[in-house]
């Protein structure tokens, strides 16, 4: 009788034991299936609140950095077309081009029926889409916090789990560029020219902001704005020690009024990147720990020593 009870009694707690199991299971899945279920909201930066039925499958790019964003999130494909200007990585120049950020086919993106088109706020193809009922969001990421939180909101739209692990690599490969460089590069006065004009890279830019964790001092200060037409003359004036530039505006850079005198074009202290290069610098986005790798191998060359002790 004992052994029959005691049998009965085991198989008692194991018939428990297999519907607990089977209960944690079944609610398990019916959360997963509400969580799927229930409606995906995302708020852009234009304050709009964007919501998907589903986590998007197919997705049109309008900005090299985002495109880049949505690679780095390991989302590359989920895209089915991108802007003229996103060429990394490679495998994007394979995919239909809708046109430029500010002046897309609207014809070509809506036959590539996209789930979601992520553009620039600057660009004025948003209203046009979504009254012909696609969904955008609209980011535009111009400093490393703004890198960080679009990060968020890709990471977000797409159901990236952990997408701040791309921010914490390109942080962290940011510190090392940093520490790469010798204490006598401190302090060197740089000038960083985007596009001819001149348009040159503030201290409130990503680009001025990457310099600053360098070490060295920008020579456009914050109060001119992120990225501000210069009059030549003010650069004259600035004298920096380093000039970095791609090699497109390099072209008859010596012969500008007065630049024979600036420091850097005198004693030939300038950085010309090539255009791959250039596109790795000028992009707010997951590369960043290369743009400060870039910026550091420069000034490791270019710049004088004790640099930092001129007035």
């Amino acid at each position: 009788w004992f052994e029959l009870w005691a049998a009965m009694t085991v198989f008692d707690l194991v018939a428990g034991l297999v519907r607990r199991r089977w209960l944690a299971w079944l609610c398990c899945a019916l959360l997963a299936a509400t969580a799927q279920a229930a409606p995906l909201q995302v708020t852009d930066d234009r304050g709009v609140t964007i919501t998907f039925p589903q986590v998007p499958q197919r997705i049109v790019s309008l900005l090299p950095s985002l495109t880049e964003t949505v690679c780095a999130l390991d989302q590359c494909h989920k895209l089915v077309g991108v802007d003229r200007y996103s060429n990394w990585p490679a495998s994007v120049t394979r995919l239909p081009q809708v046109g430029g950020g500010l002046d897309p086919n609207i014809e070509a993106i809506v036959a590539l029926r996209p789930d979601v088109v992520l553009a620039a706020t600057s660009s004025r193809s948003a209203l046009r889409l979504e009254a012909l009922g696609i969904r955008v969001v609209a980011l535009e990421p111009k400093t490393h916090a703004d890198v960080q939180r679009v990060l968020g909101k890709v990471g977000q739209v797409l159901a990236v789990a952990d997408a701040q692990k791309v921010w914490r690599t390109i942080d962290a490969g940011v510190s090392a560029a940093a520490q790469s460089l010798p204490a006598s590069v401190r302090g060197t006065r740089v000038y960083f020219e985007v596009n001819r004009g001149p348009y040159a890279a503030g201290e409130s830019s990503f680009i001025g902001e990457i310099l600053t964790r360098l070490g060295v001092r920008n020579v456009v200060p914050a109060e001119l704005g992120p990225f501000p037409k210069l009059n030549p003359e003010f650069v004259v004036r600035a004298n920096p020690d380093v000039i970095m530039i791609g090699e497109k505006e390099a072209d008859g850079l010596a012969q500008r009024p007065g630049w024979q005198s600036i420091r850097a074009v005198r004693e030939q202290r300038l950085c010309v990147f090539e255009t791959v290069d250039s596109d790795v610098l000028v992009r707010p986005g997951p590369r960043m720990a290369e743009s400060a790798r870039l910026m550091a191998q420069c000034l490791s060359s270019k710049a004088p020593r004790h640099a930092g002790v001129r007035p």
